[in-house]
């Protein structure tokens, strides 16, 4: 008991370590406004426990503006952009409030590629190109490459990927061009890029083919992009905007902008809460538009007759099991012979592989097309020497990427790679485009054209770029071990007769990964609560998320859960399918849920993971990759 107590005394130090370091180093720049800002937002982000606002509380603070104490900005959108213009604004001393019509991160931004990457290709383009704006893009991606994964250490990760090369032309160009990559990234480098023989190459990645379509393997070159479990740190960035103060509302739909009397500009919206069904009105001096691919509906809203700006283009991924890629190596090929990028990554205990790039239409639930899926898997085969079948495939899915085409811009037909920051109405920001990379700096970008449209008062600049998110002060690799030593997993068996159970590491490592230093809360409600029991079999997640999540995330759904607090839907879609009616079970206890709304929770559960074309729920047809 007394090593757990030291233990559990050492963690506490560890956890408020960086903060007193940062509070000491700045307390020289006292006077500074943007220092002070900052100091006061890690003091509540870092404090032990801290947890957002309930929904009621949320909910309230929307409905409670008024015309003439509006809010000071609004957003419309809780995907990764949204989620962190409402995190900047707030740390500026704004009054700010959010808005998501569905769950926080339900769209786009839990479809990613779950890269954090500067862009390999944008660099290749703006060499042979002479194109100085795609270099900048890429300046810029790998600055904001290094924050992301600083500023969210638990969930990010540097992760080394392989390129393959077939002939010695390959080699060179890829070393070089890699070198290159390094060198744009200067301080911000991640690790150094290196070349890697044959038989060095199969030992780090023992399904790369070393022959076959009449070519030989000569090498590969390794470098080092980013990777993060996307919808967590989604959701952490919207706790987060909680924390600090802004209120943030899952499941509450636009319905109207409301215009001043002269009609001429922007000065809040309606809105209805689709778990209540009632409809409030929130008044604010800016409405920032972060709907992602949905932008342009809420735009119509503003001016019906206004051009669309988004060109909807469809990525699909797939899931295979964890033995198509080792743990700790990724493989892309930048350029394949139809000239696509193909990739394979490890990602949370199984393989994720893509992706696709194609012209798509604008769906609340996007669905993988089987011929996709079979691009996808022609794709790697070319490059694996195990047997890839489309009965492997536990999970696919379908993300569309915004892209955006910039109003202001004399070239209408152009659509940029980069985001478009655009006022075509007074009082309505769109902030549109760009990727997940870059999400904190197109959220500052957004946040300053507000603070002009509305002649805002901030009281300091962004403090962003040096802000952690929950879980993230003092969380170290090893934090896992407090978890394995000195909780229990408590689990009722079907008698109701509770038995305690270890720890192991793999469910403490994955507690610690995807919660942070808070995880010590969710081991607590599985040894207290006897919520231990893990929810599908070879998997680490436990009953006791649900309970944590729906208590201190805002998870309002059994949607919510498998898909976006753990990522279950996303990594088996027939395990979540089978995990659902328990995860149902605990947030019914959770949200006081009735017989009926159980009903249509365990109904719609079912609906979404049918849209995740595992083997089990797709349509085979006869093809190379149907094997047993």
């Amino acid at each position: 008991m007394a090593t757990w107590r030291l233990r559990r005394a050492g963690a506490a130090l560890a956890a408020s370590s960086a903060l007193a370091a940062a509070l000491a180093a700045s307390s020289a720049s006292a006077s500074d406004p943007s220092a002070a800002a900052l100091d006061a937002a890690r003091q509540r982000v870092a404090r032990p426990g801290a947890a957002p606002p309930p929904r009621d509380a949320q909910r309230a603070a929307l409905a409670g503006s008024t015309p003439a104490e509006p809010l000071d900005v609004l957003v419309v959108g809780g995907g990764a952009t949204g989620c962190g213009v409402a995190l900047d604004a707030a740390t500026r001393g704004l009054r700010v409030g959010l808005v998501e019509r569905e769950d926080f991160s339900s769209g786009t931004s839990s479809r990613s590629t779950k890269l954090i990457h500067g862009g390999v290709r944008y660099l290749e383009k703006a060499v042979f190109n002479l194109d100085y704006g795609q270099l900048k893009l890429v300046f810029h991606a790998l600055k904001e490459r290094k924050q992301v994964i600083e500023n969210a250490p638990h969930l990010c990760h540097a992760l080394p990927c392989m390129t393959p090369c077939f002939n010695w032309f390959e080699v060179v160009y890829y070393w070089f061009g890699l070198k290159f990559y390094d060198l744009v990234a200067g301080k911000r480098l991640l690790h150094l890029s290196r070349y890697y023989s044959v038989d060095e190459s199969v030992e780090l990645f023992p399904t790369l083919a070393k022959n076959g379509h009449d070519r030989s393997l000569r090498g590969t070159v390794v470098y080092y992009d980013g990777q993060m479990n996307d919808s967590r740190l989604n959701v952490g960035l919207a706790c987060t905007a909680a924390v600090v103060g802004a209120a943030v509302l899952n499941y509450a739909e636009v319905v109207s902008l409301i215009k001043d009397e002269s009609g001429e500009r922007i000065i809040g919206a309606r809105i209805r809460d689709t778990l209540s069904g009632k409809e409030f009105e929130t008044f604010a001096k800016v409405v920032v538009n972060a709907a992602g691919p949905f932008c342009d509906s809420v735009r119509k809203m503003a001016n019906s007759n206004v051009a669309p700006m988004i060109c909807p283009s469809s990525g699909v991924h797939i899931v295979l099991p964890d033995y198509y890629s080792p743990e700790g190596m990724g493989l892309i090929v930048p350029k394949t012979k139809d000239g696509r990028v193909v990739f394979m990554l490890p990602w949370l205990g199984r393989t994720v592989a893509g992706t696709t790039d194609s012209s798509t239409a604008i769906t609340m639930l996007p669905e993988p097309h089987e011929d996709e899926i079979q691009f996808i898997l022609d794709a790697i085969s070319d490059y694996l020497n195990v047997q890839v079948r489309r009965s492997d495939v536990l999970s696919a899915w379908s993300g569309i990427r915004p892209l955006a085409t910039d109003p202001s811009a004399k070239n209408t037909e152009s659509i940029s790679r980069d985001h478009v920051v655009f006022e075509d109405y007074p009082g309505l920001i769109t902030i549109t485009g760009g990727k997940w990379t870059t999400y904190r700096s197109m959220a500052e970008d957004a946040v300053n054209a507000a603070v002009r449209s509305g002649n805002l008062k901030p009281a300091n600049g962004c403090v962003t770029d040096n802000l952690h998110i929950v879980g993230g002060y003092g969380w170290d690799p090893a934090a896992f071990t407090v978890l394995a030593q000195n909780y229990k997993r408590m689990k009722k068996t079907y008698g109701g007769k509770v038995i305690p159970g270890a720890m192991d590491s793999a469910v403490s490592k994955h507690l610690s990964h995807a919660y942070g230093t808070l995880a010590e809360q969710v081991a607590t409600i599985a040894q207290n609560e006897g919520l231990g029991k893990r929810l599908a079999h070879g998997y680490p997640f436990l009953e006791a998320e649900v309970a944590y999540c729906a208590r201190y995330e805002y998870c309002e759904s059994a949607v919510d859960f498998v898909a976006r607090r753990c990522r279950l839907a996303f990594l088996d879609t027939d395990a979540a399918g089978r995990a659902l009616p328990r995860i149902v079970e605990i947030l019914a206890s959770e949200h006081k849920w009735d017989k009926a709304r159980r009903k249509v929770e365990l109904q719609k559960g079912r609906e979404f993971l049918e849209t995740f074309k595992s083997s089990k729920n797709a349509q085979f047809r006869d093809g190379k990759h149907n094997g047993p």
